[in-house]
This record gives structure tokens, sequence and C-alpha cells, in this order.
């Protein structure tokens, strides 16, 4: 059975996205299409930040793009000595909280551990921030332009300081259009779609309609996680199910189970 995934590839240790072969060990065809492009912003102010840590009391990271961000600070040639081990103990040092484990991984690859990640949503990961002992200094929040206010209004709800600093602008994939074409023309259409973001819905949703035509009805539409729920539902699209966590396997056994049939009695 085909489902089609709006996300970008990404291969894991074991050279394959681990959506794409979770998805197939339950006897899915996923294909993946990315919809999302990235263009990085304020990275040497954000760099200038990363060389402070004793001016934060963390860090939060809610998107491994905000991770990659970091990442180029820390490559850049002028950079490179100063993320020493003796900077990067000073961050691990402090509480370093992340969104789902694909961020964590990347956390990881920089060196430092992580706490919350299985909290999954960026709701879960601020009641946890705020069940903890509140910081006297503010977390630094590297955040993309289409953040959700829903973390920074907890927090700040709650009095934990936080510092937010926009380091990517989220734009739509200039191949969206080309790459769902060749998808309907050649695969048909999918039993099920899942939307992995608001913005991904947004930039998408009218060219899946318009290949569907009145066949749209026939797909099942999935939902990575809740904001994602509500933003189908505010389009006037029937949300068939949303996973209960951000995980491969949680995606799956949601996708499976809206494309089981219903139970004869």
């Amino acid at each position: 059975m085909k489902v089609l995934l709006l996300k970008d590839p990404k291969e894991d240790e074991g050279g394959q996205d681990p959506y794409i072969r979770e998805l197939s060990s339950f006897g899915l065809e996923a294909t993946l299409i990315p919809v999302l492009s990235f263009k990085f912003v304020s990275l040497s102010s954000f760099s200038e930040k990363l060389c402070h840590p004793e001016a934060y009391g963390g860090l939060i990271f809610t998107s491994p793009r905000a991770v990659e961000a970091a990442e180029l600070c820390l490559e850049e040639e002028s950079k490179s000595e100063a993320w020493n081990p003796v900077l990067r103990e000073q961050w691990d040092a402090k509480p370093v909280y992340v969104v789902g484990s694909a961020t964590g991984s990347r956390v990881r690859r920089i060196g430092l551990g992580t706490e919350g990640e299985n909290c999954g949503y960026a709701e879960k990961l601020a009641e946890y921030i705020c069940s903890r002992e509140s910081p006297e200094l503010p977390l630094l929040f590297p955040c993309g332009t289409l953040k959700r206010e829903t973390l920074p209004k907890m927090l700040a709800d709650q009095g934990v300081p936080m510092e937010s600093i926009t380091v990517y602008e989220t734009i739509p994939h200039p191949g969206i259009q080309e790459n769902l074409d060749n998808y309907f023309s050649k695969q048909g259409v999918p039993a099920s779609i899942t939307f992995f973001s608001p913005s991904g819905l947004t930039y998408s949703l009218k060219h899946i309609q318009a290949l569907a035509g009145i066949r749209i009805e026939q797909i099942k539409f999935v939902a990575i996680g809740p904001s994602t729920a509500q933003a189908m539902a505010a389009q006037g699209l029937p949300v068939s199910g949303t996973a209960d966590s951000p995980t491969p396997r949680a995606l799956a056994e949601g996708i499976l189970k809206v494309l089981q049939p219903p139970s004869c009695y």
C-alpha cells in the first residue's frame, strides 16, 4: 500500500531514512517528498552567543534545523578554535532541552547531552522545563521565523527567563509542484498522505487538491503532531489520524490504524 510523507529524506546510521524503514516493516511503500526549504539568518549573532555560555542558563532546540544553524556557526573558520573542549564543557554543564529524537541526535553530534527528548512536542517540553528549577540566567532559544508562541508563552507565564534568536527562515521547496506531479502521474493517488508541519501543509495542499481532484476523498490524511492536525482542520481537511509522538514507529502505527478496514461484527 502506497503512502506519501511530505518531508525531506534524512539518512540515519544505516544509510536509510528511518521513516522509510519503519513503514516498510509494516508493509507500507512510503515515498518522501520535501516541501520546505530553509534560509539561515543571523548566524554571526548566534555564533557570538554560543561563545558566551556564561551568559545563559541553558539551550532550547525544538527543531533539527536550529541545531544545523549551530553546526554552521561552529564550522566557520573564524570560530573553529572557539568551540574548544572547555567551551563545549561549559555548555554541556547546562541543560540542553530538545524536542524529539531527530533533534536530540543532532545535538549529540555537536558533543552536548540532552534533556526532555522524549517530550515529543514543544508544549510538553515547556511543561518539563517549568517543572525544573527556574534558572537565574535566560535559556537561549534559536528558532525559525514560523515558530509557534506556545513554548515562549508557557515559559514566560511561569517566570522562566528565555532569550530567542531567529536563525532560519522557512520557505517553500522549489520542487514541490514538479515532485508532486511526478509522484501522482507515476504512482497514482496514495492511500495516505502525512503532513509534518503547518507550513508544509500550507505550501503543498493546493497542489495535492489539484492533482487528486475528486479522488482526494480516497486519501487518509495524517498529522505528525497536534499543531499540524489543528492546521489541517483549519483548512477544512479531514484528519484521519495523528501520530502519538513524532517518531517513525508512532507514525507507522498511526497510518496502519487509519488504513485498516473497519471491523465487522
